[in-house]
């Protein structure tokens, strides 16, 4: 039989607090020696809100909270420190200075020295002739420099964005263009809704599997043009599939440039780390400095260096009948025109011949359009994190920056992008101040549309690919895996499920896979809650039973620990006490549950007790108004509660 739990609260005292009712779910009342209150005189707040006006608005004055919530929202939305929030512009431009203007100069000018080529290059990797990379990396800049929080993050075409954008347009241009442009909807209405949570919900070592197989694809991608051949694909099997089909094609010296520009690459990347002189700064001289930043600078620039001495090679040959390597062809000279992205696609547009409707494009994209943004956010919030210092990153603000450069990008016909990670580390080592630098970076690429496009069809797609593979195969994070191993080896499976995964498969597919890997992992641990068992005497000199839980009651662990907690009972034979300290919560499924179990100790005679228990979550228990079910919060109470219940062990049952 249940037993009625009651709440007995009279006019509450003149302090404002009140008696609180989560110690009233116990059948069983405790008064404290000496006091005469009930529940040894602990009490709880008063539970009204004050509005504004000072009026009182309870919890159960729904209408009223939620004007009150409208309110304190409007009031938000339009007061300065919001404003300046959404408008990161208006809390640093105040205090700009030549300082800053001299390091935001220095930074964007290298920055935008490797930002042309590998613009260049990685419109290759999203299947796009080679101006497109350009195009989108000059608007988004100035849109990121009003919106963007982060001075260190110079938006643009990034090789994860782009071979994202391959495999979702599938080298159509139109449909690159629209995807820009509809990534940055989303991105932006995920800012609006602070939806830059969801970057949370993919762990460290699935992103960290995620990045290593883009890279490995990345590079995989570009070995066709190092070797001269065509060799199509989407996935890394695919693509090696295909070059080992056409590798009796290979062209000689496409493949001794390529392997030599990798080389080259690779050597002045070194030279960018070396030191001349004292390994102390204060001991060096002025030319020890001078010679130091010079080869530091070679080294950074070291992308723009190669793609000029290779175009001039190839310039070289330009009165040959034919060039001894493949050359990226025309691109268009000037600024590309500003119109809206395409939202239909005429026959001639199309592979299949046929015209297709905005729907059907939108179709056709499929769930491009949420990995994307994703793996946009995803991207920036690395590169925030790692120059931010320390420093909390908001993600909301930056949702709303890269979404906004995108919109802006898709209307010159850029495809999407956001930050780099290898542009952001010059940038930070080149002293940029602020996010102003951006403005330098969008000049060079202008100048060089409308200037230099012309000498840009003499560079040999060997090149390019050399830029790729020498900056992406450092992206491959193999560095993380023996600190991983260290602190928790179970890591490692989402980790290389995710690497394996998007090697075999798609990489919305692969992403996919490895974020349900990790959940499944999660959900495993919570089902399996460590719990400790200890036999303890109490002041009193009674023997008794503690089990203790060191998470939450929910569905997937409390069948585990119904019957851990069973099965001890009946072997130890005595009174049994469910320290309840660390269950923050609990669900109807543990209600359930904790009812069954108080009915098992009730009809065995045996006493059970929960100590500490939440009042949120023994709210929740006492829903289901479970029989004999006692809770105290203070551990002198344990003796009372059994000499009330006069208990006495029975004979220890062997297991």
């Amino acid at each position: 039989m249940k037993t009625q739990i009651h709440t007995q609260l009279g006019a509450p005292p003149h302090d404002g607090s009140y008696d609180n009712e989560a110690l009233s779910c116990s059948t069983i009342d405790i008064t404290a020696p000496n006091s005469g209150e009930p529940h040894g005189g602990l009490r709880g707040s008063n539970e009204f809100i004050l509005s504004d006006s000072g009026k009182k608005v309870t919890g159960d004055d729904q209408t009223g909270q939620l004007n009150m919530w409208l309110q304190r929202k409007a009031r938000s939305a339009f007061s300065e420190k919001m404003i300046k929030k959404r408008l990161p512009i208006l809390r640093w431009l105040p205090q700009y200075n030549s300082t800053d203007a001299i390091g935001d100069l220095v930074a964007g000018i290298t920055v935008g020295l490797t930002v042309i080529p590998q613009a260049l290059a990685y419109a290759g990797i999203a299947g796009l002739p080679a101006a497109y990379g350009l195009y989108g990396s000059f608007l988004g800049c100035i849109v990121y420099i009003v919106f963007g929080s982060c001075k260190d993050v110079p938006m643009g075409p990034t090789a994860i964005a782009s071979l994202l954008t391959f495999q979702t347009a599938g080298g159509n241009v139109g449909k690159a263009i629209l995807l820009c442009f509809l990534s940055g909807v989303v991105e932006l209405l995920m800012g609006l809704l602070g939806l830059g949570f969801l970057v949370d919900f993919v762990s460290g070592p699935v992103s960290s599997g995620f990045t290593s197989a883009v890279s490995l694809i990345i590079v995989t991608s570009q070995v066709k043009d190092v070797l001269g051949i065509s060799a199509k694909g989407t996935t890394f099997i695919e693509i090696w599939r295909n070059i080992f089909n056409d590798i009796h094609n290979v062209q000689v010296w496409d493949t001794f440039l390529g392997l030599t520009c990798i080389a080259v690459l690779l050597i002045m990347r070194i030279i960018a780390g070396l030191k001349v002189g004292p390994a102390d700064d204060e001991l060096k001289s002025k030319n020890h400095r001078i010679i130091n930043k010079l080869m530091w600078l070679i080294g950074t620039s070291r992308n723009a260096i190669l793609v000029v001495v290779c175009g001039a090679i190839g310039y070289s040959f330009q009165s040959s009948a034919v060039a001894p390597f493949k050359l990226i062809g025309d691109i268009p000279p000037g600024l590309p025109s500003l119109k809206a992205p395409p939202f239909s696609l005429t026959a001639n547009e199309t592979m299949s011949g046929t015209e297709e409707s905005f729907m059907e494009m939108v179709s056709s994209l499929g769930s491009g359009l949420i990995v994307v943004p994703l793996i946009a956010l995803m991207e920036n919030i690395a590169i925030c994190k790692a120059f931010s210092n320390g420093k909390p990153v908001d993600a909301t603000q930056e949702l709303i920056a890269i979404g906004l450069a995108n919109i802006a990008n898709s209307f010159v016909q850029g495809f999407p992008g956001t930050g780099s990670l290898s542009r952001s580390a010059v940038n930070n080592a080149s002293g940029v101040r602020t996010p102003l630098g951006n403005i330098y970076t969008m000049a060079l690429v202008v100048l060089s549309l409308l200037f230099f496009t012309p000498y840009f069809s003499y560079i040999p797609k060997a090149s390019l690919a050399a830029v790729i593979i020498a900056a992406v195969v450092f992206m491959v994070e193999v560095k993380v895996v023996k600190p991983m191993w260290r602190t928790k080896k179970s890591d490692l499976i989402p980790g290389l499920g995710t690497f394996i995964a998007c090697l075999a498969l798609p990489l919305e597919m692969g992403i996919l896979f490895g974020v349900g890997l990790n959940v499944v992992f999660i959900l495993y641990h919570a089902a399996r809650p460590k719990i400790s068992v200890e036999r303890l005497t109490s002041p009193g000199g009674a023997e008794y039973l503690i089990i203790t839980p060191d998470r939450c009651l929910i569905f997937p662990s409390v069948d585990y620990v119904r019957n851990l907690v069973t099965k001890q009972s009946i072997r130890q034979s005595l009174p049994v006490v469910i320290d309840c300290s660390h269950v923050y919560g609990a669900d109807f499924t543990a209600a359930t549950v904790i009812d069954s179990i108080t009915q098992d100790f009730a009809r065995r005679d045996q006493p059970l007790f929960f100590y500490n228990l939440k009042p949120s979550v023994c709210a929740i228990f006492e829903g289901l108004s479970p029989a004999d079910f006692v809770v105290y919060y203070r551990e002198e109470h344990l003796d009372d509660l059994l000499k009330q219940r006069a208990y006495k062990p029975k004979e220890v049952i062997s297991a």
